[in-house]
């Protein structure tokens, strides 16, 4: 079974993604980050129109990262994995 693309890299430590391990997962960070930048730097003083587009954004970047990271997403106790 295909279990799709690796981007990121599982945490060894608890729930979620770690770092990128591919230039598509570095990629997606950074939009991600540079949007969220420059949202913030335009829409500083307007804080309700900008949780309207972050949070969003952000949720939006879970969902990703949750399909894109290798062996997926799930609770890890380190080496016992």
């Amino acid at each position: 079974m295909d279990e799709g693309p690796e981007w990121f890299a599982a945490k060894r430590y608890g729930y979620g993604a770690g770092l990128p391990i591919s230039w598509q997962g570095w990629a997606v960070s950074i939009v991600f980050i540079g949007i969220v930048a420059v949202t913030a730097y335009f829409l500083g003083d307007q804080p309700l129109m900008l949780l309207g587009i972050v949070v969003p954004l952000a949720l939006a970047l879970m969902v990703i990262t949750a399909k894109t990271t290798r062996g997926g997403w799930r609770w890890r106790w380190g080496d016992k994995d």
